[in-house]
């Protein structure tokens, strides 16, 4: 009798038995460090290795509304006027000499009123009705509908909005609500496990799951001039009607706002980008306090650190906020800090990245003294600056020479007169163009009318200023030439944003 198959088939065994303890004892102690971590419970992880999300979706969901936005909007009838004539042509004719001497009357458009919806989602944030939202799910809504997870409807009242950030605050008559707690949105890390709450597609209370793929992302989605982009990036599906849902823990604690998909076709392509709950949470708490938001700023130009500047500034890191500029009287300037320092912290958090800074400066308050970690020639010095409220105009008239001088260009601005003449309703004239980064890295001519930049109207040479000195990373010129009715644009890069 052979006995050598039976012993390698106990040696075997014994090997394997072995190996599934020693997964189990990996598995208990990976489940230690969610524990310590991230506040997660045992009943939360199967000893298997597999992550229980029941606990996470029993917490959130109830706490998650639909939202539906009426609006009305103006449809002309039939595109034209009572006499038949095109819009464009009847605006003509109108201004026409010929027709006012006669004194000739054209009656005004008929209009027919169209309704629209939009839907989006909700999180309540007490039990007495709150809910924070996104401000593009019910900005310029007639009427805001919200509906339960039990499915009671009720209807909204917007207690304020905050385009910067794009959030908005709405309440509901209505108490003893469900609602979910907010988490430390710093404490997360890339790799955790997380959940997206919402109504995809008017599919209510939708649960989809996914990991931290990356935070602190600006993708240049929000056209508010002084936008706060610091996301965090999840792969958790997130669709159309997502938007204003939760992005939560394995506890079921909302640690952001679903905003917004990166996608090439208009559905989710494994991108998904929330805004985070400390960001959430100081918005919503100006907003039910003082009806806005109470904004600091620190009052430079700033743009992320890179190899180029590091050999530049002959320093090793490669990681950290330069200082294009310093505006005058600000905050920056009032404590010490220069043009070309690098931020590397703000009150001990590391700031690797302008959004980082700017997440950072988001959630302070006017007249608040923070500790600003920063290298310059070197060496690293902490200075301390008390954050003041915006001023307006305040990048014009800090650093407007110095950033059209950058593009190369001198602007005015246009009559009202020329306004009519184009039939445009704002912009700025290109009058003169210099070596710069507009003639260097376009094909943009002198009486070039720019009538946006990055979809934020232009109304003079201060808006211009502002919207591209603001804007981090491309820059999308949006105008015409006199006499031609093409619309152009023309894009460069533009490193630097405010903070």
């Amino acid at each position: 009798m052979n006995l050598k198959p039976i012993s390698l088939l106990v040696v075997s065994s014994l090997l394997l038995i072995a190996c599934q303890a020693q997964e189990r004892e990996n598995t208990k102690r990976d489940i230690g460090t969610l524990q310590s971590k991230y506040g997660v419970t045992a009943s939360n992880i199967s000893y298997t290795g597999t992550v229980d999300f029941r606990h996470a979706a029993r917490v959130a969901t109830p706490g998650v509304v639909h939202i539906r936005s009426t609006y009305t909007v103006d449809g002309q009838e039939n595109g034209k006027n009572f006499y038949g004539i095109p819009d464009p042509l009847r605006d003509l004719l109108r201004n026409d000499p010929f027709f006012k001497q006669f004194d000739f009357q054209f009656p005004e458009r008929k209009y027919k009123v169209v309704p629209r919806q939009t839907a989006g989602s909700g999180v309540i944030l007490s039990s007495d009705g709150y809910i924070v939202t996104n401000n593009h799910v019910i900005e310029g809504a007639d009427e805001i509908e919200v509906t339960l997870y039990d499915r009671h409807s009720y209807k909204g009242k917007v207690i304020g909005t905050d385009s910067q950030t794009d959030l908005a605050l709405v309440r509901i008559d209505a108490n003893e609500l469900s609602y979910i707690t907010f988490g430390n949105s710093d404490s997360v890390e890339v790799g955790q496990w997380v959940l997206a709450v919402g109504n995809p597609f008017n599919l209510a209370s939708t649960v989809t799951a996914g990991i931290v793929s990356a935070k602190a992302r600006n993708i240049n989605i929000l056209q508010d001039q002084n936008a706060i982009e610091s996301f965090i990036q999840t792969d958790a599906a997130v669709n159309p009607g997502n938007s204003g849902g939760a992005l939560v823990s394995l506890d079921g604690k909302l640690i952001g706002i679903n905003t917004a998909i990166a996608t090439p076709t208009g559905v989710y392509a494994g991108y998904a980008f929330a805004i985070p709950s400390d960001i959430v949470k100081k918005v919503v708490d100006d907003l039910m306090n003082f009806g806005k938001v109470q904004r600091a700023v620190l009052g430079v130009i700033i743009s992320d650190l890179n190899s180029e500047l590091s050999d530049e500034l002959n320093i090793k890191r490669t990681t950290g906020v330069y200082v294009n500029n310093v505006l005058e009287g600000e905050a920056a300037q009032k404590a010490g800090i220069r043009k070309k320092d690098v931020i590397i912290a703000i009150d001990d958090m590391a700031t690797d990245s302008s959004p980082e800074l700017q997440e950072i400066i988001a959630r302070k308050k006017p007249g608040e003294k923070v500790k600003i970690t920063l290298i310059r020639n070197g060496k690293e010095l902490k200075l301390y600056a008390t954050l003041e409220s915006p001023k307006e105009k305040t990048i014009a008239a800090g650093a407007g020479k110095a950033l059209l001088k950058e593009l190369g260009v001198e602007l005015q601005e246009i009559s009202n007169e020329d306004k009519q003449k184009y039939s445009i309703k704002n912009g700025v004239i290109v009058t003169r163009l210099y070596a710069g980064k507009l003639s260097e890295y376009t094909d943009i001519k002198e009486g070039f009318i720019i009538t946006s930049v990055n979809n934020i109207p232009i109304k003079s040479v201060d808006d211009f200023i502002s919207a591209v000195g603001s804007q981090q990373g491309g820059i999308m010129l949006e105008g015409i030439y006199p006499g031609d009715p093409t619309i152009y644009y023309y894009a460069f890069g533009m490193q630097g944003s405010s903070g």
